[in-house]
């Protein structure tokens, strides 16, 4: 069942920098969410906090699944993180990288096999299952990487910009495999600075320069600023 998330007055330094500064928001459970800002806006920090990968210096990250509160350490077992640069094997297959996931997951061979059918089909890298990661093109190597996050069925799925450095027709095909497996069973937590994908959230998180501007439906955000298109948001701030 997908989980929800949720951070109170989250601040975090980075070095000198203030990287986030107070953000409260709210990711409900099965839907797709963006954090759209431009670079060095702290998506990538408050991603990694929603991960448990570092510690804020103050306030509060929740974890709700069913009605039931976890930790932050209970929570690392559902929760699946693709960073911006997925670290693959050049020299292991498709197949061998699933492999190599089945056994960090601890995963039963009967379940494993069904599941890495079912991804290789969806995604259409079935063909590739036996070329060496480092012979995949841009948009073929986030695909394997997102098959290796999707493979244990996380609750909630953490993605750091999936779609930068891939052409037009692997970010559509990102989506599609983002779209086909959120909903009940997972939500969905993206970064980006395309401002168009923005359009794609059910709802999005507008963070610039660390401090969280606005929440929303894409549409109803739009109507607040009374702007046509997401990137003049961050002009009216300047």
């Amino acid at each position: 069942m997908a989980m929800q998330a949720a951070v109170q007055q989250i601040s975090k330094k980075m070095g000198r920098a203030q990287a986030l500064q107070s953000v409260s928001t709210c990711f409900e459970a099965g839907r797709v969410h963006g954090i759209i800002g431009p670079n060095g806006a702290g998506k990538t920090t408050l991603l990694r906090l929603l991960a448990g990968l570092l510690r804020p210096d103050n306030g509060q990250l929740t974890y709700t699944q069913a009605g039931k509160s976890y930790s932050a350490a209970e929570v690392k077992a559902y929760i699946g993180y693709f960073p911006q640069e997925p670290s693959l094997y050049p020299d292991l297959s498709c197949r061998e990288h699933l492999e190599f996931f089945r056994d960090l997951y601890g995963l039963p061979a009967a379940p494993f096999e069904q599941r890495a059918k079912q991804l290789l089909e969806s995604t259409g890298m079935a063909p590739f299952v036996d070329r060496p990661a480092g012979k995949l093109s841009g948009g073929m190597y986030k695909k394997l990487g997102l098959m290796c996050v999707l493979l244990n069925r996380p609750s909630l799925l953490l993605l750091d910009e999936p779609t930068v450095g891939v052409d037009p027709i692997s970010r559509q095909e990102l989506w599609d495999i983002v779209y086909g497996f959120s909903g009940k069973e997972m939500t969905v937590i993206l970064s980006t600075s395309y401002i168009d994908e923005a359009l794609r959230c059910a709802k999005v998180h507008v963070l610039q320069d660390g401090v969280l501007l606005a929440a929303d439906a894409p549409q109803q955000l739009m109507e607040h600023y009374h702007v046509s298109n997401f990137a003049d948001i961050f002009l009216q701030r300047e």
